[in-house]
């Protein structure tokens, strides 16, 4: 069986080919800037890596060019369509309404449009791969996975905000978290790597890229996350404030004069390691800065070290204890500094990281930690595609 997987941005559409068999990845790509000026193709088949300069308009135009690489004769890795048994769509944001993953029809199209108020910048886009899907391959079977759904095991009383309840009822104003296909994957694969059943284990996964959160797995399950209603909750990142005084808002609205889309302008874009460091969003820039003796940076990775301990320590909490942490994303992945130094905050719980393991490893299965550590810390690089065509094979198969 081979499933293709879809993540469709609001200018933008990565995709996988995977075969099933072996689960390995046979074609991979991104289409970028659709709808816009310079839109091209970067297609990776091979080894090799083929880039198409074309107008791409919609999301419609931009999946057709993607299989015509799939088929395309000089590099082909399928004789023909038939081949691609199904699709699985990266969703965003399902609700309540969405809890597992779901065979596509129009009644879930429907949903996917109910929550858009939810996700004003990511629902439609994912609609919008959908419906291409199905002009581009009609009858081919679809199936959602969301990113909220992992989160819909979390108690009412950690998903509730203290507001008036009549805004939950109205709106849906909740705490449903993101990033859950990332912290489903790398919290059962640390359970593999360590040999025990995920069962058993108490987990902290701990996402840090552009976007980050963290996530209490306790049992296999969610039962805590650190975003909320929207992405920009929780750790600072690196362009979002993350949790802050909400007073915050309406004062510096108030004394700037800014409007509300301008207010979230500077809590998503200007704020988070970026926004105390002056110096970039990358992480890299940051952390040179902060060898040269730069006093922002330096503040801004405390910061940001000391926040995410926070968050580790409060999930301990949530879970009545602490087995393991795991470090997935481009920053929990590659950035062994930002490792070091969230750990060293955690001492107390018995953490211990053992810099010969930790310096310099970059995107490898790892466990970082001392032999005599209280709690395992690994780095377990995230696989979201693998984890969608994964359960794209099993509920198309009725498995």
């Amino acid at each position: 069986m081979k499933v293709l997987v879809l993540n469709c941005g609001s200018s933008s559409l990565k995709y996988q080919l995977i075969d099933m068999a072996d689960e390995a990845v046979i074609a991979k790509g991104n289409c970028e800037r659709i709808g816009g000026e310079g839109s091209f193709l970067t297609h990776k088949v091979n080894g090799d890596k083929h880039v198409i300069e074309t107008a791409m308009p919609n999301h419609e135009v931009a999946i057709s060019l993607v299989l015509e690489q799939l088929v395309h004769p000089d590099y082909a890795v399928v004789k023909n369509l038939d081949e691609i048994n199904a699709i699985g769509h990266r969703l965003v944001h399902g609700g309540e309404k969405f809890n597992k993953p779901v065979l596509i029809n129009e009644e879930v199209e429907k949903g996917i449009e109910e929550c858009i108020s939810l996700a004003p910048a990511h629902n439609p886009a994912g609609l919008a791969g959908i419906r291409a899907c199905k002009k581009v391959m009609p009858g081919k079977p679809m199936v959602g996975i969301f990113d909220t759904a992992f989160h819909q095991t979390i108690p009412e009383e950690r998903y509730i905000y203290p507001i008036p309840y009549k805004y939950y009822e109205k709106y849906g104003v909740r705490k449903y978290g993101f990033h859950g296909t990332s912290h489903y994957y790398v919290s059962h694969r640390a359970a593999e790597l360590m040999g025990k059943p995920v069962e058993e284990l108490k987990t902290v996964v701990c996402h840090l890229g552009q976007g980050a959160s963290l996530c209490a797995v306790k049992g296999g399950v969610s039962v805590d996350t650190s975003m909320g209603l929207t992405p920009m909750a929780g750790i600072p990142m690196c362009a979002r404030s993350g949790d802050l005084d909400p007073s915050i808002v309406t004062f510096l609205m108030e004394k700037e004069g800014l409007s509300p889309k301008e207010m979230d302008q500077v809590l998503n874009k200007q704020s988070g390691v970026f926004g105390v460091s002056g110096i970039s969003v990358d992480f890299r820039d940051i952390e040179k800065a902060m060898k040269e003796g730069d006093k922002r940076a330096a503040l801004a990775m405390d910061m940001y070290n000391y926040r995410v301990a926070q968050y580790v320590a409060k999930y301990a909490v949530a879970m009545g204890g602490l087995d393991v942490i795991a470090f997935a994303g481009g920053v929990g992945e590659n950035g062994d500094i930002t490792r070091e130094g969230i750990c060293k905050y955690l001492e107390f719980l018995g953490v211990k990281v053992d810099p010969a393991k930790n310096n310099g490893l970059r995107g490898e299965e790892m466990d970082i930690s001392t032999s005599d550590s209280k709690v395992k810390v690994w780095l377990v690089p995230t696989n979201e595609e693998l984890v969608i065509a994964r359960q794209t094979k099993e509920l198309v198969e009725g498995k």
